[in-house]
């Protein structure tokens, strides 16, 4: 099977991406159980694609229900080397209004209960994450979207709260005095996972409300999300079609996140136990020989 490039992952409201051609559906098995659902796998102007709707088609599990670590093990086994995140996000500034989209290039984690890393049980890894994003492919990226004619703002910091709930007013009116720019819930640990199988990752984070902070507008909710999300799930595709034939023309990956595990294993080779140097073999088997 040729190996898919460019993996897409869909978030609230981006469940397809129809503008592939010559499609399949595959299911792959990881040791950290299934991914969200069947990953798509399709051509983009010359370019293998592997599309994974984050919350499953149909919107069925919760930002901290979503297996994080299968789906960027499913991604990795299939050849990915490029992830593209799409996601929604409240804006904690006014210039950063509702339908603009934002290309960050900062997290700020304020998760709780998620498993943020493949690695432990024998094997331990400390990765480089001061650059969360990968700053090659977010420079092409924001180059994508801004062909598209929208209103796209390159860097921020997204803060990614645990959810399902949205923010109080009091946990809103702190995260802006922080100085983060948009919120979501879904970045993390999905960026830490990229890095640790050193994809390079990048966001298209569309902004669909002013969280709770702003006085003069309505308090979140679902049906606000999902409204100004869909107005720009047509222009996301028409990004991605634009960003596919970029890649081609990188002739080999010279960020970090190529290599980020290359300083970053610490455990002795002779130590790590059979079995996690088996599970975990696509990621580290070039690193133990």
């Amino acid at each position: 099977m040729e190996p898919a490039i460019l993996g897409i992952i869909g978030g609230s409201g981006v469940y397809d991406m129809e503008v592939l051609q010559d499609v399949t559906e595959v299911r792959p098995t990881t040791p950290f159980g299934d991914p969200s659902d069947a990953i798509v796998l399709g051509t983009l102007a010359g370019v293998r694609v592997a599309f994974l709707p984050r919350h499953g088609r149909s919107h069925r599990i919760m930002p901290s229900e979503v297996n994080s670590r299968a789906n960027i093990y499913a991604l990795k086994s299939l050849g990915v080397e490029y992830v593209v995140s799409i996601s929604a996000c409240g804006s904690m500034r006014e210039d950063y209004a509702p339908r603009h989209i934002v290309i960050p290039d900062q997290l700020f984690d304020r998760t709780k209960s998620r498993p943020s890393s493949f690695f432990g049980n024998g094997l331990v890894a400390h990765i480089s994450f001061d650059e969360p994003y990968c700053p090659v492919l977010s420079k092409l990226l924001y180059e994508a979207v801004a062909k598209t004619g929208a209103t796209v703002h390159e860097g921020g910091t997204m803060l990614v709260i645990e959810g399902p709930q949205f923010s109080t007013k009091g946990e809103s009116r702190i995260y802006r005095q922080w100085g983060v720019d948009i919120i979501g819930m879904t970045a993390l640990p999905e960026a830490k996972l990229a890095r640790e199988a050193e994809l390079c990752y990048a966001a298209i984070a569309h902004v669909t409300d002013y969280d709770v902070w702003h006085e003069t507008e309505e308090p979140v909710t679902v049906a606000m999300l999902i409204e100004n999300l869909m107005a720009n799930a047509a222009l996301t595709k028409q990004a991605v079609m634009y960003l596919a034939p970029m890649l081609t023309q990188l002739r080999e990956r010279t960020c970090k996140c190529a290599s980020a595990l290359s300083t970053a294993i610490i455990t002795q080779s002779d130590r790590i136990p059979a079995t996690i140097k088996r599970d975990l073999g696509i990621l580290v088997e070039k690193y133990l020989k």
